[in-house]
């Protein structure tokens, strides 16, 4: 793997993978934005599930072709998209792939994306749905550099330019995410409640509505990245059950069977290459 920096972007070419991947050197400018640039450099193609995470991914195709998205509505092509947080049985293929992808947490989606998080539901959604022209303006001004030293830039001003006039998440569900956040998906939503001065009932109806998962699905959900990550690195089922806070090996079980579809072990074989 060869590293390369440039200005206000540093990247890698991984030459097992074939995928060329860039990230700005200092991160993006707004809270709970990531940002990363991807380009496959040998046609290596694109085929993987959209597995659900705690951070709505946007994807900005710059290539020639779209993306195809299969999902229990069937197939459709796009350019750029949208996953919500748990976005059901999607896959995502995709020939000579070149994009932008950003990952933004609860609170950075609520701002950034136009439309609560909960009216993404399950989905995968074209991103011409949520930004309209804007969306448009925006390819054409990153297909317009080559570089990503130039590209990055150009997606954290936008970023920055929504933000400006963008709503904000109520404060207790911003921490109360935190905390859930913090605590690794192990808080009860008793003590959320208690420590935002709201009841249980307050707090999980105006969570759900901003955030798009009950308080405790969004705990489960924290809990199961968590696990995805350390099967990933190759730790043993019963490892990472003790130390993600799952009951036993049952529990780590039925919960990425809920979340993935898969068993543990199949999980640990679709370790990602890219973000």
């Amino acid at each position: 793997m060869r590293s390369y920096e440039a200005g206000s972007a540093t990247w890698h070419r991984d030459a097992e993978h074939g995928w060329e991947v860039a990230r700005p050197r200092r991160g993006a400018s707004l809270g709970g934005v990531r940002m990363a640039g991807f380009r496959d450099r040998v046609a290596a193609g694109l085929d993987k599930q959209v597995l659900p995470q705690p951070a709505v991914v946007i994807v900005i195709g710059l290539g020639e072709a779209p993306f195809t998205i299969e999902d229990t509505s069937g197939s459709r092509p796009l350019t750029s998209f949208a996953a919500s947080l748990v976005p059901g049985a999607s896959r995502i293929r995709g020939e000579r792939v070149e994009c932008v992808e950003l990952h933004l947490s609860p609170p950075a989606a609520y701002a950034l994306l136009g439309v609560a998080p909960l009216e993404l539901a399950s989905s995968v959604t074209g991103l011409d749905e949520l930004w309209g022209r804007h969306e448009r303006y925006l390819r054409e001004q990153l297909a317009d550099v080559s570089s990503w030293r130039e590209r990055l830039p150009l997606m954290d001003e936008f970023l920055r330019r929504r933000a400006a006039r963008a709503p904000s998440m109520a404060p207790e569900v911003a921490a109360a995410w935190g905390h859930i956040v913090a605590s690794r998906g192990r808080v009860r939503v008793e003590d959320l409640a208690a420590s935002c001065g709201w009841s249980r009932k307050r707090l999980w109806s105006r969570f759900t509505a901003q955030v798009g998962l009950t308080p405790k699905r969004a705990a489960m959900l924290v809990r199961f990245d968590l696990a995805a990550r350390a099967l990933y690195a190759g730790e043993s089922v019963s490892d990472v059950a003790l130390a993600c806070g799952y009951v036993d090996q049952s529990h780590l079980h039925r919960d990425v069977l809920a979340f993935a579809g898969c068993t543990p072990g199949a999980l640990a074989s679709r370790a990602p290459t890219g973000s």
